[in-house]
């Protein structure tokens, strides 16, 4: 069975989880993969990240966000809030900093070394509930999606702003 694989690269924000329609990327690799009949595969390369399916909303809060990805926020906050000191979850421990602080140019990962910048367990349990790939249908060589569904990439770590990526694998006849 062929196979067709892509990758899509997105910048994110600090602050707030950071919502990228990515409908138009994934069907551009669809297409490009001459598959006529089979599924395309989305998959977070992150495990801070989700990928998800929903309706384009056409309303936007201050902040950009439509309102429905406001909403899921808001949800998801209240399930696992933010987390802003030591005690709001277990992770990350003592052995999870020293062993980023060994690997090759903890700066990368941590910047200034800061500890803080790891204080992203409800980033981590946010994109566990959501789910970190989804799979669609490819149907006469294009992607088939229902109406106004949208395809989503959110990335919930909202310590600092990151290049995200997305496997994208097309597989059919």
């Amino acid at each position: 069975m062929p196979v067709f694989k892509g990758v899509i690269s997105k910048e994110t924000a600090a602050g707030k989880p950071t919502y990228v329609d990515i409908t138009e990327d994934v069907a551009e690799i669809v297409s490009r993969s001459a598959i006529e009949e089979g599924v395309v595969t989305v998959i977070s390369c992150h495990t801070t990240c989700a990928v998800f399916s929903e309706e384009f909303d056409h309303d936007l809060t201050p902040d950009g966000d439509t309102f429905l990805q406001a909403d899921l926020s808001d949800g998801l906050g209240r399930v696992f809030p933010e987390q802003r000191d030591w005690s709001t979850y277990r992770y990350p421990g003592s052995r999870h900093f020293e062993a980023v602080e060994s690997w090759p140019d903890p700066e990368s990962w941590l910047p200034g070394l800061d500890r803080k910048m790891l204080w992203n367990g409800d980033a981590h349990l946010r994109s566990t509930l959501i789910g970190g790939s989804q799979t669609f249908e490819v149907s006469e060589g294009r992607l088939e999606m229902n109406g106004l569904a949208s395809i989503y990439l959110v990335d919930f770590d909202r310590t600092r702003p990151r290049t995200r990526r997305v496997k994208v694998c097309v597989l059919g006849e």
